[in-house]
């Protein structure tokens, strides 16, 4: 065989292994796209593991006695305090609303009655008929078949971060070296490199976040508190916690607390819409970018446009991670890009 004819044969041989290749990578794109949902809660719950790491380590610092917890046993302890919390939130806060909600529901009619009256005084609400917001609600949810199927779909949702977050925060390092190994060798180096400073800059984040948790569950304390508003504590505590959620937590912690402000007297709900309305623009304009430039070292700017972003592309879960994920980026970028003759 010629020279010419090796050539030939070897450019031959090229161009079918880059057809094949571009195959196998629309391929694998279109598998992606099909399971998108997948690989977000996978993608989220190894974030949640990165951010959640020096929980894991500082529990593993403490010392009692000889005995030191490991990793398994952090993270258990880490969940028994949550979910002690998480109970003795409760015990402290349902019994005045469990008695309240009896109460209620004997007197429902009447009750009803009362409360439609007050909605038709607040402006705008004149022409409220409630037949037509349970036909909308009905509407909404799809039904209570579609409403139970939500509601357990997202317990299975929460379950499987869960479980997922925890694997990876057991077993996390391993995938990550894996992960590594995926790449020419000769590049592991300064990969390893990058995305470990990243994981620094990325675990700022949550403080940043519950900052911000930290700053409306006070504020709803004190505004829920001055209008003597009804389970105000509870509705600040949940108001706090549910703000790590964006878009979603906001509107179901405006929707409870309107609910109880609406049994009182019109004048509080609408002095709960007012100061839902006026905090989620300092928040959105000036409190998170702030906040997020000085944990996570971003510009206010870009931490608008990921939040946008990620809202746009994946929802509630892509607004979720969007900042970390902008932090992530603007390592890759700074070390691969503008450093690339580094």
């Amino acid at each position: 065989m010629t020279t010419a004819d090796s050539r030939e044969r070897r450019r031959q041989q090229t161009h079918r292994s880059d057809i094949l290749f571009t195959f196998a990578v629309l391929i694998g794109i279109y598998v992606a796209w099909q399971v998108i949902h997948v690989l977000l809660l996978v993608y989220v719950s190894a974030l949640f593991a990165v951010v959640l790491a020096p929980a894991i380590g500082f529990v593993r610092r403490l010392q009692i006695g000889k005995w030191r917890p490991g990793r398994g046993a952090a993270v258990l302890i880490i969940i028994l305090v949550m979910l002690a919390v998480i109970i003795f939130t409760l015990l402290f806060a349902l019994p005045p609303i469990f008695s309240d909600t009896q109460e209620m529901a004997q007197n429902w009619p009447v009750r009803l009655a009362a409360l439609t009256e007050r909605i038709r005084s607040v402006p705008f609400f004149d022409n409220f008929n409630p037949n037509q917001l349970k036909d909308y609600a009905s509407s909404v949810i799809g039904g209570a078949f579609g409403f139970f199927r939500n509601i357990a779909g997202g317990v299975f949702g929460f379950f499987s971060w869960f479980i997922l977050t925890a694997y990876f925060i057991l077993d996390g390092e391993r995938a990550f070296h894996w992960g590594l190994s995926l790449f020419p060798k000769h590049q592991q180096p300064r990969l390893e490199k990058t995305l470990i400073r990243a994981e620094n800059r990325m675990r700022h984040w949550l403080v940043g976040q519950a900052a911000l948790m930290m700053i409306l569950g006070t504020s709803c304390a004190l505004v829920f508190g001055l209008l003597h508003l009804k389970y105000f504590y509870a509705l600040a505590v949940f108001a706090g916690l549910a703000n790590i959620i964006p878009i979603v937590g906001p509107i179901a912690a405006v929707t409870l607390a309107g609910v109880v402000a609406l049994f009182d007297s019109p004048a509080k709900f609408v002095g709960v819409l007012a100061f839902f309305a006026v905090y989620q623009q300092i928040e959105t304009a000036f409190l998170t970018p702030r906040i997020m430039r000085s944990t996570v070292d971003l510009p206010p700017l870009s931490v608008i446009i990921a939040l946008l972003l990620g809202g746009a592309l994946a929802g509630v879960m892509g607004a979720l991670v969007a900042v970390p994920t902008a932090a992530l980026c603007a390592v890759l970028i700074d070390e691969y890009l503008v450093n690339k003759n580094a």
